[in-house]
């Protein structure tokens, strides 16, 4: 490991904090995966990672390092999941980082994200706004 590596802050899961469905989803792989990276909600970050962000923010979780996104999505709960200590679930997030499976990951959480109001432990916070066009 370089100096430079040991140097930069780990990347930080930001998820909605509002929404009880992703903060249900969140807990729930932290009680099943143990996952070392820190995982908050975006509210509660610091206003200089997250500002430049918020419009995406509101749509899916993203991977932070200080105010750079790292992986949004399906790819940022994989390299989540990745961070394990458990080999079984990082040989899952290697399995869902493949090709073919990584688009059908990004397919399957661009549907949930949309629907996210729908789904068990919901509020009304959960909805996701429309886009600006």
């Amino acid at each position: 490991m370089t100096s430079r590596d040991m140097s930069q802050t780990p990347p930080v899961l930001a998820y909605d904090g509002d929404c009880g469905f992703c903060q249900a989803a969140i807990n729930r792989i932290r009680m099943i995966a143990a996952p070392t990276l820190e995982a908050a909600p975006w509210q509660f970050l610091p206003a200089e990672s997250t500002a430049p962000h918020v419009e995406r923010l509101d749509r899916e979780v993203l991977l932070l390092r200080d105010n750079t996104v790292v992986a949004g999505g399906a790819d940022a709960l994989t390299r989540f999941l990745n961070s394990s200590p458990s080999r079984a679930y990082r040989t899952v997030a290697a399995i869902i980082a493949l090709p073919a499976m990584r688009t059908c990951a990004r397919a399957v959480y661009r549907c949930v994200s949309r629907n996210r109001h729908r789904m068990p432990g919901s509020t009304a916070a959960c909805a996701v706004p429309p886009r600006n066009s």
